[in-house]
C-alpha cells in the first residue's frame, strides 16, 4: 500500500478502494511497462508469466478485483 507504484504508472492502471490491504493491477489496462516494478518496496509486482509458485493466488485475485467499484491510485 506504499503508492510508490501509482506515482510512477503511466495509465492509471492500479486500483484501490477504502478498506483494502493491497493495491491491484488491473490487468486489462496494463502496458506491461514494468514501471512499477523497481520502485515497489516488497518486491511484489512480477510480470504474470513469473509470479513466483508461492504467490500465484494473486493473479486470480487481480482478474476478479472489482474495478468499477474502485479508482485508479492509492488509498495510502
Amino acid at each position: 500500500m506504499d503508492g510508490s507504484c501509482v506515482d510512477v504508472c503511466p495509465v492509471d492502471c492500479i486500483y484501490s478502494k477504502p478498506g483494502d490491504n493491497m493495491l491491484y493491477i488491473n490487468p486489462d489496462e496494463c502496458i506491461d511497462c514494468a514501471a512499477c516494478e523497481p520502485v515497489c518496496p516488497e518486491n511484489a509486482i512480477f510480470p504474470e508469466d513469473q509470479v513466483p509458485d508461492d504467490e500465484q493466488e494473486f493473479i486470480a485475485l487481480n482478474y476478479d478485483y472489482d474495478y468499477d467499484s474502485s479508482e485508479p491510485g492509492s488509498n495510502t
